[in-house]
């Protein structure tokens, strides 16, 4: 990580302290998978770039939750709960969500909230908004009702909630971009009729988009509107198809009873997307010859795909196969050399060998193209105490934490890695943006 991207956003870790502080702290797991990830980039690229972004400097991140709910903390992350990807029905009302999430960064929304906000680009800092963001979502009633006392407190109640005003201009904003990125707008309706009927419920019922999302049935009738005047519906796209169907398809395999995923690989649209489902499930099942099978047939219909490889490593990695999976995660990575997860799998496996020295730069390479994954930090603090190096293996762990939302205990082990590590160092510096995000956090309670 560069000393720029390392140096704190005093504003940012400020506000995020006082947020945990109102929200009680909670694990958040973001869901890590180059194959996903990659799969999500290629549907939001067309949307990003209609409305003005990146695709390169706006990442679409898996969390790890069964609700309903996507949402932004900075303008370089849009947020999508797994919940909400498996229930949407078509690439289509996915790339909605990415467009409604798009205008609230291209609107201006997350800094209305934030106004000295530009980004999280720390562990501290997007692992304190996470929790707070998912704390306040899915939080209970009385945490919620704390969360709305006092003048501090209701300035940050509004962190993720958006006001009518902005879900209209983002609405409009949305669909423009979906008709300038030639996707069918119909979409966004699909994504809210998902929610009809969710406004009448108690917020204890509702999911958390609809908290953070205010639906009214004027707003809908507005949304039917523009999307009506968008005209025709666009042409359909076989690449958003697969990419879309390909996402799914692996977290459901992942998140579902591995019966229920074998029972329906024939509804799967395309072989390659079968076979791959029936290797994740053979492999829940600890049926490691016929998960090597499956993925081996995958690997045969398109041999230059690297995330077959990389399920592949992670099979044999999983299964105790250390050695055939470095050799497996090689082959990912020389189709895909910058690809952070790769990386990481191919790191984890040679600590898995006891190839410390080779895992400790694999993985300090992984963490300098995405320092996010709290894998990566979780292996790099076993490979420096493996290799004995105590400061650094606590300053991963502290960042491990931090990226949690797990500042008190983020605290004890950055505290540990500032005694430890020379002064003013990259890593020093590092230590010390968790532990005063801890100590904000601490006195704010």
């Amino acid at each position: 990580m560069s000393a720029a991207a390392a140096r704190p956003l005093a504003a940012l870790l400020i506000a995020a302290a006082l947020i945990l502080s109102a929200v009680p702290a909670r694990a958040v797991t973001l869901l890590r998978d180059a194959d996903i990830e990659y799969a999500l980039a290629e549907l939001a690229a067309p949307v990003l770039r209609a409305a003005g972004l990146s695709p390169s400097q706006v990442g679409i991140i898996v969390v790890d939750d069964n609700s309903l709910n996507a949402f932004i903390i900075d303008t370089r992350n849009i947020f999508i709960h797994s919940g909400l990807i498996l229930k949407l029905e078509s690439p289509e009302a996915l790339q909605a969500v990415i467009a409604h999430e798009a205008a609230h960064i291209t609107n201006g929304h997350i800094a209305r909230r934030l106004g000295n906000m530009r980004s999280a680009r720390t562990a501290a800092a997007l692992g304190a908004a996470l929790a707070a963001a998912t704390g306040v979502a899915t939080g209970s009633g009385d945490a919620l009702a704390g969360v709305m006392l006092g003048t501090q407190s209701a300035a940050m109640r509004n962190f993720l909630a958006h006001t009518r005003a902005e879900e209209s201009s983002a609405d409009i904003s949305s669909i423009r971009t979906l008709v300038r990125a030639g996707i069918d707008p119909r979409g966004a309706l699909e994504v809210q009729e998902i929610f009809r009927g969710q406004e009448a419920l108690s917020a204890r019922r509702q999911d958390p988009y609809m908290q953070t999302h205010p639906l009214t049935r004027d707003r809908l009738r507005a949304l039917q509107g523009l999307v009506a005047s968008a005209g025709a519906k666009a042409a359909e796209n076989p690449e958003a198809d697969y990419w879309y169907a390909r996402s799914r398809a692996k977290l459901s395999a992942f998140q579902r009873a591995p019966n229920w995923t074998l029972r329906r690989l024939d509804r799967a649209p395309s072989r390659d997307i079968a076979l791959m489902s029936e290797a994740v499930a053979r492999h829940r099942q600890s049926d490691l010859p016929r998960a090597l099978k499956a993925i081996d047939a995958a690997i045969a219909l398109r041999p230059r795909d690297p995330f077959l490889y990389d399920l592949k490593g992670e099979i044999l990695l999983e299964s105790r196969r250390a050695g055939p999976a470095i050799q497996v995660y090689s082959q990912a990575r020389q189709l895909a050399p910058r690809n952070a997860q790769i990386l990481a799998g191919l790191g984890r496996a040679q600590l898995a060998a006891g190839q410390y020295g080779a895992a400790l730069k694999t993985l300090e390479e992984a963490r300098g193209r995405d320092w996010r994954d709290s894998r990566v930090l979780r292996d790099l603090a076993v490979a420096y105490a493996k290799a004995g190096n105590a400061g650094m293996a606590s300053e991963a762990t502290a960042q491990r934490y931090a990226l949690q939302g797990r500042l008190e205990d983020a605290g004890i082990h950055a505290t540990r890695a500032l005694g430890l590590l020379p002064r003013g160092s990259a890593p020093w510096r590092r230590a010390q943006d968790v532990l005063d995000a801890a100590q904000r956090a601490e006195k704010n309670r």
